[in-house]
């Protein structure tokens, strides 16, 4: 007999991976993105029986929903800010995990909104429907701030790729 929590289980093991990858690059922190997506498969257990159709959507838009509330919440309140060195990420050596922590602090400098826009678009692979559903906006939102965030990311990034190959 399958149980409510096999099916529940069988749900977290198949989408954990995605999520997690999701939360990490809307926040910019594996533990805090650990600790969203715990409660957010909290929440989704409690309404699990009554969701139909599609529990992985259901389970994104929860999370999406949940980091825009800590946006706000941060917002509110005023950071503290570390040292410099602590906030800059440190390559390994390697140009290829280098451009990475580039391109994820870049990402980390867009607007939540276009942050959001371009993970879902480009590492989630949604299309644009699915990401203006998981936004609750139209598809002509999501295709201007998508623009507006490329636009800003090429502003960021190329004058470190023209740094590199000086």
């Amino acid at each position: 007999m399958v149980t409510r929590g096999d099916d529940f289980d069988d749900f977290v093991r198949g989408t954990s991976t995605r999520l997690l990858r999701t939360a990490v690059l809307l926040t910019g922190d594996r533990p805090a993105a650990e600790d969203l997506l715990q409660e957010v498969y909290e929440r989704v257990y409690v309404r699990w029986r009554w969701i139909n159709g599609a529990p992985e959507a259901y389970a994104r838009k929860a999370l999406m929903n949940h980091i825009a509330n800590r946006w706000r919440s941060r917002s509110r309140k005023p950071e503290v800010a570390l040292a410099a060195h602590h906030d800059r990420p440190t390559a390994d050596g390697s140009e290829l995990y280098a451009e990475r922590d580039h391109l994820l602090a870049a990402l980390q400098e867009l607007a939540p909104r276009q942050r959001a826009v371009i993970v879902l678009r480009f590492y989630e692979d949604l299309t644009e429907a699915q990401t203006a559903d998981v936004l609750g906006c139209s598809v002509g939102t999501v295709k201007s701030q998508t623009s507006r965030a490329l636009d800003r990311l090429r502003t960021i990034t190329e004058p470190a790729l023209l740094e590199g190959l000086r």
